[in-house]
């Protein structure tokens, strides 16, 4: 009788019987702790960011682009994603390509940052060019520690990207259908190169230059419409079967693979509107990352080279090595030239400047005050 009025007298007076209650605890956590996993998933949520490489699918070198891209999203914590894709996968050409990132159709890009000579004339001493510094490491020191990381950022920003990083890949070298022992065997013959300054430096010497997609340059050689043809590195070039249409490989002094792109470098570039919304935090990962995976790519490349070398010879192609005095002779030649393009406008000139400054220094001693008196 006792327990019917204190249970009458708990309702009457309003107070919740004790099983009431635990459901309703029970059911208040349920929706408290639901609410809680929805925000955490909210703040976890990927960003994704489509990225186009310039590498062909395929190729050691997407290969290696496409793995670092999938380790981003666990490096991160499932905050940021990179997509990746092939060379003409979204954007059909490299002035697409420039645009799609602008636009934001994507996100990011990894190109050759040569690749820009045209849009932005200060790309032209953003990656090596003909008789410039040579080694990685110095184009690491002028990036990293001289100031021209802050400067390449200024200079994107007017085209609302952000150049987050230099990535090191390898020496350009020639594959040729004749033996090039000097300067002097260069004069009549007709080469695929680059264009721009480098073109315009083997003109000094004689040769007809062609402009021709990597696509195309293995047709080329097979019919003999060129004579010889740039593109890459061994590793990359044999893959592309350069092999089986010219017999000789066309070198610098020893140490010095190639002395008109000794390190073509590509980057990492993305919208502004991009890299403006993400956290500092992210922000700073991605440029480690860029970092750390520039020297995996370069290191990767050169094991790679090394086995191609190898490969190259059992199938017959000779190496031929152009002299330390073709090397002198070349840079002379190149330096008005270099001239001519940092001549285009102010931030081409204050980049090129800042590598005066570290080429003249006597620690690298490839330039005097007399080799630039009246540029």
């Amino acid at each position: 009788m006792n327990s019917k009025n204190n249970i009458r007298n708990s309702c009457d007076t309003g107070e919740t019987p004790p099983r009431r209650s635990f459901l309703k605890t029970i059911a208040m956590g349920a929706t408290l702790a639901g609410a809680m996993l929805m925000g955490a998933g909210q703040v976890q949520a990927a960003t994704t960011w489509k990225i186009q490489s310039t590498w062909d699918a395929g190729t050691v070198g997407y290969t290696l682009f496409e793995e670092w891209c999938k380790s981003i999203e666990a490096k991160s914590g499932g905050e940021l994603k990179f997509q990746c894709f092939p060379a003409k996968a979204v954007a059909a050409d490299n002035n697409a390509l420039f645009d799609a990132v602008r636009n934001g159709v994507l996100q990011g890009m990894n190109p050759f940052t040569l690749y820009w000579a045209g849009k932005i004339p200060a790309s032209v001493f953003l990656s090596s060019y003909p008789a410039g510094p040579d080694q990685p490491h110095q184009w690491d020191t002028m990036f990293y520690s001289m100031g021209m990381l802050e400067k390449t950022r200024e200079i994107y920003k007017k085209f609302g990207l952000f150049y987050v990083g230099p990535i090191q890949h390898d020496a350009n070298i020639i594959h040729s259908k004749q033996p090039v022992n000097s300067l002097d065997d260069l004069k009549g013959m007709k080469i695929r190169v680059p264009g721009g300054m480098v073109a315009e430096v083997f003109q000094q010497f004689g040769v007809s230059t062609v402009s021709l997609p990597g696509s195309d340059i293995f047709p080329a050689l097979e019919k003999g419409t060129i004579d010889a043809a740039d593109f890459v590195g061994p590793a990359v070039n044999y893959e592309l079967g350069f092999s089986q249409v010219t017999d000789y490989i066309i070198f610098g002094p020893p140490g010095v693979m190639s002395i008109y792109q000794p390190v073509d470098l590509m980057d990492l570039t993305v919208s502004l509107r991009a890299w403006n919304s993400i956290s500092p935090e992210l922000q700073q990962l991605v440029e480690d990352e860029v970092r750390i995976y520039s020297q995996k790519h370069y290191l990767a490349i050169q094991a790679r080279n090394i086995e191609a070398m190898e490969k190259f010879k059992a199938d017959g192609d000779t190496v031929t090595r152009l002299s330390q005095e073709d090397l002198e002779t070349w840079r002379k030649a190149a330096i008005p030239i270099w001239f001519n393009w940092a001549n285009k406008n102010d931030d081409a000139r204050a980049i090129l400047d800042i590598q005066l400054k570290y080429m003249m220094n006597d620690t690298v001693g490839y330039i005097t005050e007399e080799d630039i008196k009246g540029f």
